[in-house]
């Protein structure tokens, strides 16, 4: 707050100081004094690098006027033409080797790298498969032949289908190919946001089979951890279903297996990697489930929450915003735990739209009315000038998940994002990767990198990337006293990166 203040009383002396002299020749020590206070505003801005970060920052400036002045400037292109030119950016390199902090806006089914779904799951004793009647495949586990289903061929036990078949490459890569969003040409095979929302649901449903089986579960929450920490993150806040599991003999676990399931993993994970952090859930549902059922869900969030103080996080709906319902259409619902007494933070997905004057475009005021703790995406904040002034009073923090708001067609040149405009304003923010494996991302490092080179082009630097990382950690959910316990140790982190990117 003290600095805002001081900012504003600058900004209004500048201001008096040039209409004083608004008739004569500009004083150039006005103009650097006015290029200044811009830079101070913007994330990162009010930042001192020391010696050794300033020699960094050097560095990272000639490889991003690199990239800047290269003929493609992958930010401008959909991302699934620019990958191959940003995996050999120098710019992504160190990017990757930076601690990032926390992501804050994962989903369960899209952690990890479809490559490991397919190569080493679907490999797995007793995995059935199946093909629809909507050219897509469905998997499940079981001790013998499934029913067989009115939408689906009849199941056929993949060793079985691997062995009477010579390429299993090809059948491989069709898996893949149902587990993705990739497509060599996007803007063809996704003309407007109805068409990929749909595919892109549907990749969740093909995923299903294979991940709620109760010890791939596990597993799969683990790799999922595995190539977060991989990709130098400390921590990570996961939006999850939490649909029933299943066992071989088709027993049927609950939310709570699922969420004691998540705290063993972490646990475990937490064992074996003693410099991560952690992992926490936010519960979801999809957003067109009707009022009835919203009330029933969020009271089960509470009995969660109860359960499983250290894990649960809160609760958010899901699903492509504008077909579902608004915020206030589950008002009723959403004000069940403050009427009972009962802590349940919200972290809201809101403005992943561009339907202004709609229902759903008040969401973002409505989860600033419910009191969320984030907002996911925020994409609509730039036409809600009093809400985005709410949000900045409040301290409620924008999770921005650029790769994906380009994916599913909310901006095609991640330039004009309106992020560019909330971190040249300073709003409080994070980068995170929504569905990475989905759309062929790495944990974070190329959403870091689409921000990065996007929204601030040569203006941003590597006071920048240090702020970005230390959001993601204030932002969290962690306890006072854990969020400096992670700030301290991603210092350390940082120090050691700056270091050994000078070698």
């Amino acid at each position: 707050m003290h600095v805002l203040f001081l900012g504003d009383l600058m900004w209004i002396y500048l201001l008096l100081l040039c209409c004083a002299s608004c008739n004569g020749r500009p004083d150039p020590r006005k103009r650097d004094a006015l290029i200044g206070l811009e830079a101070s505003r913007r994330t990162g801005g009010d930042i001192t690098l020391n010696e050794r970060e300033k020699l960094l920052d050097g560095k990272l400036q000639k490889l991003k006027q690199h990239d800047m002045e290269a003929g493609q400037f992958p930010p401008s292109m959909h991302f699934f033409k620019a990958k191959r030119l940003i995996d050999q950016s120098p710019v992504f390199n160190l990017i990757q080797k930076m601690p990032k902090g926390a992501a804050l806006h994962v989903h369960d089914f899209a952690m990890v790298s479809v490559d490991w779904l397919v190569k080493n799951v679907t490999y797995r004793e007793n995995c059935y498969v199946c093909f629809t009647d909507k050219q897509t495949v469905q998997f499940i586990f079981s001790s013998g032949p499934p029913a067989s289903s009115s939408h689906c061929s009849s199941w056929t036990l993949l060793r079985s289908l691997r062995e009477k078949i010579k390429n299993t490459t090809e059948l491989d890569n069709s898996f893949i190919r149902n587990l993705t969003l990739f497509t060599e040409d996007p803007d063809r095979a996704y003309p407007n946001q109805d068409t990929v929302w749909e595919r892109f649901e549907q990749v969740f449903l093909v995923a299903y089979g294979l991940v709620t089986y109760a010890p791939v579960f596990k597993d799969y929450l683990y790799e999922g951890l595995r190539q977060f920490y991989e990709d130098n993150i400390m921590y990570v806040e996961i939006r999850a279903l939490l649909p029933q599991t299943y066992e071989l003999d088709g027993r049927l676990n609950d939310k709570d297996w699922s969420m004691a399931a998540c705290q063993e993993v972490v646990n475990q994970f937490k064992k074996h990697h003693p410099d991560f952090i952690g992992a926490r859930v936010i519960f979801t549902v999809h957003r067109k489930i009707n009022a009835t059922e919203a009330v029933k869900t969020v009271e089960e969030a509470m009995i969660l929450r109860r359960n499983f103080p250290d894990v649960m996080a809160g609760f958010d709906f899901v699903g492509q915003e504008d077909l579902g319902r608004p915020l206030w259409y589950f008002k009723d619902a959403l004000s069940l735990p403050e009427d009972k007494g009962f802590n349940l933070p919200y972290f809201f997905h809101a403005g992943e739209t561009d339907s202004q004057g709609t229902d759903v475009d008040q969401n973002l005021m409505d989860a600033l009315l419910f009191n969320t703790t984030r907002i996911g995406h925020g994409f609509a904040l730039a036409r809600h000038p009093v809400v985005k002034e709410m949000a900045r009073k409040m301290y409620v923090p924008i999770e921005v998940c650029p790769i994906s708001n380009q994916v599913l067609k909310l901006v095609s040149d991640l330039r004009d994002h309106p992020a560019a405009v909330l971190m040249a304003e300073g709003h409080p923010l994070v980068i995170s990767s929504d569905d990475p494996a989905v759309f062929g991302a790495t944990a974070l490092s190329h959403d870091f990198y689409e921000a990065f080179m996007g929204f601030g082009g040569m203006s941003f630097n590597l006071g920048t990337l240090k702020e970005l990382a230390l959001n993601s950690l204030r932002y969290s959910t962690l306890s006072s006293q854990r969020k400096e316990e992670a700030i301290d140790a991603l210092l350390v982190k940082w120090d050691k990166f700056v270091w050994e990117s000078l070698l």
